[in-house]
């Protein structure tokens, strides 16, 4: 790839809180950016007040150097990287509208979960769908809530692909004084990271809304970052050093963050909610609900010792008791 043209012209593909974070880093770099959105009158609401009316809204925006519109194919054809920012449970629905032909683009994922209906890593689909060159599919991840991002607060990103060098041109497009971002060629193990700390972030979560205590959410994490190595390395054995802020780092935020919908999520079933009305409540998506499912499904075949997992899945799918899973997870604690 040569990377003095790279990464050209970039779109941030979605309107939520996490795609709103990444445009506004992005503007720091870049004189201007497309931006695709699903709804007109969401994009004519932003250019009129400024900021997503819907996500983020202390973030302001310059709209002269946005090109918003609302005709993904037109995006598509036009840019040449693709930051792909939806939820993973509607991605399928945003991404079956493409006709246009994106194999030859660069395609960015900063999306926290995998494809539900096929139990695929967004790289993986996006190779497999669009042939995409596997060495044109980058991913974001690390510690980064949306919202201390947009708050301009310290954040520590990852860029992970399979050419470095790609990673580090790409990566030069999201630093500022207050945001880090670093490199890895670890693809696979990033992406599957950011789908179990928030699996792991429901499990705190029920920890807190049941009271269970400090002690044991600490112990539960500590279990859970082991877990974490124990199934990347079965599925895509690489090195790495788990410790490491995309890996460690990210679980410990969303266990832990009042930001974590993941977090908030498991709380609330903790505090007794049914998962259909903690699902109900909440005003975002909790992607760990559907990456639970995903990962347990793949694992069948990995066979990777996962308690952790397999009791938030019981306690999601199954209709397990609370407290009859925390049982059962913590007999199998060190």
């Amino acid at each position: 790839m040569d990377n003095i043209s790279f990464p050209g012209k970039i779109a941030v593909m979605g309107g939520g809180s996490w795609a709103t974070a990444l445009a506004k880093l992005l503007l720091k770099n870049r004189a201007e950016i497309m931006w695709y959105m699903r709804r007109d009158d969401r994009i004519a609401e932003f250019r009129q007040l400024g900021h997503n009316p819907a996500y983020l809204t202390d973030a302001h925006f310059d709209v002269d150097r946005i090109a918003f519109s609302s005709d993904i194919n037109k995006v598509c054809a036009e840019a040449d990287t693709l930051l792909m920012v939806m939820p993973s449970p509607y991605f399928s629905e945003h991404i079956d509208k493409i006709t246009a032909d994106i194999s030859g683009k660069t395609v960015v994922s900063a999306i926290k979960g995998m494809v539900p209906q096929t139990n695929e890593l967004i790289t993986d689909f996006m190779v497999r769908r669009f042939g995409v060159d596997s060495n044109k599919m980058l991913v974001i991840g690390g510690p980064c809530h949306a919202e201390e991002v947009a708050l301009d607060r310290p954040s520590y990103l990852t860029v992970g692909c399979r050419n470095t060098g790609t990673a580090e041109a790409f990566a030069s497009c999201l630093r500022s004084s207050r945001t880090h971002a670093i490199c890895s060629a670890d693809v696979d193990g990033i992406e599957y990271a950011s789908v179990l700390k928030n699996i792991y972030a429901i499990a705190a979560g029920i920890v807190h809304g049941t009271k269970t205590g400090d002690n044991f959410s600490a112990i539960l994490v500590s279990n859970a970052i082991r877990e974490m190595e124990r199934f990347l390395e079965a599925a895509c054995p690489a090195p790495r050093n788990i410790c490491d802020s995309v890996y460690l780092g990210d679980l410990l935020v969303t266990a832990y963050s009042r930001f974590s919908r993941n977090h908030n999520f498991g709380s609330m079933i903790g505090c007794g909610y049914s998962v259909r009305n903690a699902r109900m409540e909440m005003n975002q998506t909790a992607e760990g609900y559907y990456g639970t499912r995903c990962i347990h499904e793949i694992n069948e075949r990995f066979g990777v010792d996962m308690p952790i997992l397999d009791n938030v899945y019981n306690i999601l799918y199954r209709g397990m008791p609370v407290q009859a899973a925390l049982h059962a997870m913590a007999q199998t604690f060190d």
